[in-house]
């Protein structure tokens, strides 16, 4: 990828910017589900708007962050009544996770959409993905037979950024977000991003080749705990 068309972070973040990034993280899933319900309610003309921001690449409009605080002041209060959280918190239960239809650009790799600019279209509800935070769809074919495409994936945060060799996984790195299977590798640094489909190829060369990341640079980790196969009729 060409570093000349990244976009590039604003040389001086104000304020307000910095208080709204804090409480958009402190909100998101609660006060409200993801960008695009947020830039409806803050009279944004796409939820990209809301990316920018979060991302340090503009800063908010202070008329717009008046708009915020006031739309969720119950709550950014530190005395937000406690059957807020208890309501949030029976409905994942109940209702099971969030899935997010993002889609892939056509790539020789898979780099999906922004989750954050996505409303979700339903939820996943079954036994064994209690412990889920969303759902997404697989597009394209680089971890076939394991991942088919078109098939959803119950995911799981991990935090702590520990990763188990082997298994698979949805990261999100730099501008790419993908499927992939991450094993060992020498620099303990690092993971090599494995890809199941060994069978198509470019010529002489692998289709969807084998590559290292730093695990430093990784910003989201999920592990895939569950797949819901399309099926034939």
């Amino acid at each position: 990828m060409n570093n000349a068309l990244k976009p590039n972070k604003i040389k001086i973040i104000r304020p307000e910017t910095l208080e709204f990034i804090i409480l958009y993280n402190q909100l998101k899933g609660l006060a409200f589900i993801g960008n695009a319900q947020l830039a409806e309610t803050l009279g944004f003309n796409s939820p990209s708007s809301i990316t920018e921001i979060i991302k340090s690449r503009q800063n908010i409009d202070p008329e717009k962050f008046r708009i915020f605080k006031e739309k969720y002041r119950e709550f950014i209060s530190s005395n937000k009544p406690v059957e807020n959280t208890e309501k949030t918190t029976d409905k994942k239960t109940e209702d099971g996770i969030p899935m997010y239809e993002i889609s892939a650009t056509a790539s020789g790799v898979e780099v999906y959409n922004d989750i954050n600019d996505s409303m979700p279209v339903g939820r996943m509800n079954f036994p064994g993905i209690e412990d889920c935070d969303f759902a997404l769809p697989v597009w394209g074919h680089s971890m076939y037979p394991y991942l088919e495409n078109g098939c959803w994936v119950a995911l799981k945060v991990i935090h702590d950024k520990k990763i188990l060799p082997g298994e698979v996984y949805y990261i999100e790195w730099g501008e790419y977000r993908m499927y992939k299977r991450l094993l060992a590798s020498d620099n303990p640094d690092e993971v090599i991003a494995h890809s199941d489909n060994t069978t198509e190829m470019i010529g002489s060369r692998l289709k969807y080749a084998p590559f290292v990341i730093k695990i430093a640079d990784i910003k989201k980790l999920c592990l895939v705990k569950d797949i819901h196969k399309k099926h034939n009729h």
